[in-house]
């Protein structure tokens, strides 16, 4: 028996738990209060792709005769699926790896239509292992029955999402009431029947829906009708990004029908005082509520009467994944695209560097919600803390850090950190392209184990930028995705068309700056988005300064994507194709000398921009004034010295030759002796297990106690070899 049940309802990700329930978990062990977490989708999906889940599928009667050719071949194929699907998810699992070969021989899954993309797969998988071949290969098996499901039996499901588009700005209910008023779906069997078995097991007295997604609204809703009318004495809560942004001018009713309590922003302390009032107040003591919606006397109301403070994050726990399935959820490998390997292949342990966003300006942002203004970072210290604990709860040593743009600042005390304790680790995260990110940073980032990073170009136009207000030029960004380019780091940019007054020129030149970023090499994976104005950004807030008019309708659910009309009367959905298809191109690299127009069938203008603009923006050589306040990170202490006696024509004297045994190489620089012994004990004092950093004039002052001219020996060739192999780094 515990306290409260938290879910994740279907469906999220299928190579990892979302992270919120685990989060919330981990403050709940801080206060001694019982919880069990479930990723309700997990367990629907592993029911359903199994041998007596395909047997209810193709059990399920259906106008074979009148069905589509590829409904025909599967359902004749049947007996294949059922042979093969209880090998293959283990597979997906990483249970059985040895099966890749045999799913690679391409006579073991049957096949229909969506091998039919199979031609392009030495193009897009000859640089990668028979692993990922085979998880492509089983994806596309899934991705078939998938089909089937939808054709034939259940029209709203789909891997990472249900019915979602009864929840994406939904303005009214009625459409979700309507269908949680007709009979229970296929996929709602599979759902309810895994839920009354944890109902009955937990026996909670508080259960808690995190609905991250529009396409989790509708089984959140289901699973919480079954409850209220199955388990009538247990109270339901729902919180989550959903209903941060999409419900919080609620209105009707009916929704309380199903839910009793509504939490918006942080769910720590909400959810702490709903478990005071239901499993341990008193009954004559008023009920104290943060940020959180309920119904009294027919109305919807919003309670916010305690004045206790929300938690810091320092105070928060350590995200906690017992529970959870963590060896049974599946890597798959949808498109070749490397960033999206890192989203859907693999489990990756979550954590966040700093709540909100230290920029928090983007026009396109929620910035007035609470969990982008809000910004409060978490010390180098505790996260690595956080990281070594999860590390030994669930044995894994990839972290994806889901910070809306983590810190430059303290991206650099982390990895430190990391080096300090001598931790092995993989970890990517989102940023700012910012001018911080030097190429020293960028090392010292690889170094401590960060394999990729992802961040908003947007529109890679100057003047988009600015109305954006993005703090960044195009020509920062081919700065910035060089230095981790050439780091070692992959780069993914999200970028965006359709932007309030943005010109057909305008979207033809920031595709001519993103063929440019490929071409050049600097930028790794990318994704078009289409603007979709929300209605807690800037742009929402103030339409009329950024020259657009809202479709205004009345609000009584859910309320954040908000349809338009821009003054420029600009189709920009025509666009979509031509941008996606020449983005696939360019991700292999190929293609880059087609002319624009060739990726449209109608007529677009030429480029205004240069053809060497982003070649010609990574010419401008690195300053090479000292900056005084710049902190040195020293690498390494293993060093050989040997001294030497030169004897040549113009010049003999002694030297001291210092030899550096790095990872992959082996540096040897000379050295006058005395400046060499300086060196020596500079790297002895000041090396990583050191948590105090010189800065440049530190160093410098200490050197010209002893020398003259620091610049000269600071700029010298030694020094210079040393900096540029890594040994010794300013940031």
């Amino acid at each position: 028996m515990k306290d409260l049940l938290l879910i994740t309802p279907p469906f999220t990700q299928l190579n990892t738990p979302y992270p919120a329930t685990a989060y919330i978990k981990g403050f709940l062990n801080t206060k001694n209060i019982s919880s069990y977490q479930m990723d309700l989708g997990i367990d629907v999906i592993l029911e359903l792709f199994s041998k007596g889940g395909l047997q209810k599928v193709f059990n399920k009667e259906i106008d074979l005769p009148n069905a589509s050719e590829n409904t025909q071949r599967i359902y004749t194929l049947r007996e294949e699926y059922l042979k093969t699907i209880d090998q293959v998810i283990p597979f997906l699992q990483g249970k059985s790896p040895t099966l890749a070969r045999q799913i690679c021989s391409m006579n073991f899954l049957p096949e229909a239509s969506r091998f039919n993309q199979l031609d392009d797969m030495e193009f897009a998988f000859g640089n990668m292992g028979l692993q990922d071949k085979a998880k492509h290969l089983v994806t596309l098996y899934l991705e078939d029955i998938s089909d089937y499901i939808v054709e034939n039996i259940d029209a709203d499901f789909g891997f990472s999402r249900y019915a979602e588009r009864l929840g994406k700005s939904a303005n009214s209910f009625d459409e979700l009431y309507s269908k949680l008023s007709d009979e229970e779906t296929f996929i709602d069997d599979f759902t309810l029947t895994i839920l009354r078995e944890k109902l009955e097991s937990v026996q909670p007295k508080l259960v808690c829906f995190s609905i991250p997604f529009p396409g989790n609204l509708y089984s959140a809703f289901r699973s919480a009708q079954f409850i209220k009318k199955n388990f009538p004495h247990i109270k339901i809560a729902m919180g989550g990004g959903f209903p941060n942004t999409e419900l919080r001018e609620i209105k009707d009713q009916r929704v309380f029908e199903f839910f009793d309590f509504i939490t918006l922003d942080d769910g720590e302390l909400p959810l702490e005082l709903l478990c005071e009032n239901i499993c341990y107040s008193e009954q004559n003591e008023e009920p104290q509520y943060k940020r959180t919606f309920l119904l009294e006397n027919q109305k919807v109301v919003y309670k916010n009467n305690s004045k206790r403070h929300d938690y810091k994050q320092s105070d928060i726990g350590t995200p906690d994944y017992t529970d959870l399935k963590l060896d049974q959820y599946i890597s798959v490998i949808e498109i070749a695209n490397p960033m999206h390997s890192l989203w859907s292949d693999g489990r990756w342990n979550k954590l966040t560097m700093a709540h909100g966003c230290y920029w928090g300006k983007c026009t396109f942002c929620d910035i007035s919600l609470d969990y982008i203004k809000i910004y409060e970072p978490i010390s180098a210290k505790i996260l690595v803390d956080r990281m070594e604990e999860l590390i030994k709860t669930t044995g894994e040593t990839g972290f994806h850090f889901v910070d809306e743009a983590a810190p430059p600042a303290l991206m650099r005390e982390v990895a430190l950190e990391i080096l300090r304790r001598n931790l092995v680790v993989t970890w990517w995260t989102n940023i700012r392209f910012e001018k911080s990110f030097t190429r020293d940073l960028c090392y010292l980032l690889k170094l401590s184990g960060c394999v990729a990073v992802s961040g908003g170009l947007e529109v890679a136009s100057d003047r988009l930028l600015k109305l954006i207000d993005k703090g960044i030029s195009v020509e920062q960004v081919a700065k910035v995705t060089r230095n981790f380019t050439e780091a070692g780091i992959m780069i993914h940019a999200y970028l965006m068309y359709g932007y309030p007054t943005q010109t057909v020129q305008e979207t033809i030149d920031s595709m001519e700056m993103v063929r440019q970023l490929f071409e050049m090499g600097i930028l790794q994976s990318g994704f078009w988005h289409q603007f979709a104005m929300t209605a807690h950004s800037p742009v929402g807030l103030n339409p009329e300064e950024f020259g657009v008019t809202p479709i205004k309708q009345e609000i009584l659910f859910a309320n954040n994507d908000i349809d338009f009309t821009d003054k420029t009367g600009i189709n920009h959905d025509k666009f979509s194709t031509g941008l996606k298809k020449s983005l696939f191109n360019y991700m292999h690299g190929i293609n880059f000398d087609l002319p624009l127009q060739e990726w449209f069938d109608f007529k677009i203008p030429r480029t205004t921009i240069h053809p060497d603009y982003i070649h010609d923006s990574l010419l401008e050589e690195e300053d090479f004034k000292i900056k005084g306040n710049s902190k040195v990170v020293f690498l390494t202490k293993n060093v050989i010295a040997e001294n030497r006696v030169k004897n040549k024509k113009k010049y003999s004297g002694t030297y001291t030759l210092l030899t550096f045994h790095l990872k992959t190489n082996i540096i040897k620089v000379e050295m006058e002796q005395d400046k060499a012994e300086w060196l020596m004990n500079i790297l002895e004092e000041h090396s990583i297990d050191n948590q105090k950093k010189p800065t440049v004039q530190q160093l410098k002052n200490q050197f010209e106690e002893n020398f003259e001219d620091f610049e000269l020996f600071w700029f010298s060739k030694p020094m210079q070899q040393l900096k540029e192999n890594g040994v010794i780094l300013s940031l």
